[in-house]
C-alpha cells in the first residue's frame, strides 16, 4: 500500500496522522500483507470453515427437564401463590 492509499485511507476514517504517523502506518499495513499473503500459501482444500478457532466441540449440556425439591421448597415458602405461581401486586 502506497502513501497515496494511506492519506485516502486515514481521511475516509477521518484520522489525521503526522508524517511520521503515517510512514509507521504504511511500514505496519506492509507487514500485514505480507502476513496474509503466507497464509494464502497455506493449503485449506477439504477444510470446514470455522467460526472460532478454539471451539472443538458443543461445550452447552443437554437440555433435559430434571425434577428439583428445591423449586418445590421455594414455592412453599411464598407468602401467595396461585398453583405453581407467585402471586405479586400490580404494577400499575
Amino acid at each position: 500500500m502506497d502513501i497515496g492509499e494511506l492519506e485516502t485511507t486515514a481521511a475516509l476514517a477521518q484520522i489525521d496522522l503526522g508524517n511520521g504517523d503515517l510512514e509507521r502506518l504504511g511500514e505496519a499495513v506492509s507487514q500485514m500483507l505480507a502476513h496474509f499473503e503466507k497464509m494464502n500459501t497455506v493449503d485449506t482444500e477439504g477444510l470446514e470453515p470455522t467460526t472460532h478457532a478454539l471451539v472443538r466441540d458443543n461445550r452447552v449440556r443437554a437440555d433435559d427437564v430434571t425434577p428439583s425439591p428445591l423449586a418445590d421448597a421455594m414455592i412453599d415458602q411464598a407468602p401467595e401463590r396461585e398453583d405453581r405461581f407467585f402471586v405479586i401486586p400490580n404494577v400499575l
